[in-house]
């Protein structure tokens, strides 16, 4: 191993220069704001649904190619609410997350504004 490395250090003129190692982070997680579409209440007042889920429906707008035009687009995403404290019409920051459920991989990460 010596041997190569003079035999690099001729070849540079000089000492190997040391490699910095360098550290990866982790990629970020994607996050959409949206707005909950499925919690209902029955006549008595009582949460029909899913406990400690979420629907939260994000749309997102672009400019088709062709004709120019924004198209919107809308996507439902099942994500999980802790403390069930997210209401229909909140609009909300949902964040990805390990796989939760079959259809669960999101987690709700704020409530940016609660419904009127």
């Amino acid at each position: 191993m010596d041997d190569m490395e003079e035999q690099v250090e001729q070849v540079l003129d000089g000492p190997v220069p040391e490699i910095p190692v360098i550290a990866r982070s982790r990629p970020s997680k994607r996050s959409f704001v949206g707005i909950v579409t499925n919690k209902r209440k029955n006549e008595e007042g009582k949460l029909v649904g899913m406990d400690k889920t979420v629907v939260v429906t994000v749309s997102t707008r672009k400019l088709h190619r062709l004709y120019r035009k924004y198209v919107t687009s809308t996507k439902k995403y099942k994500a999980h609410d802790e403390t069930n404290s997210a209401n229909t019409g909140d609009r909300v920051r949902i964040v990805e997350s390990r796989p939760l459920s079959r259809e669960k991989r999101w987690r709700l990460a704020e409530i940016i504004e609660r419904a009127e």
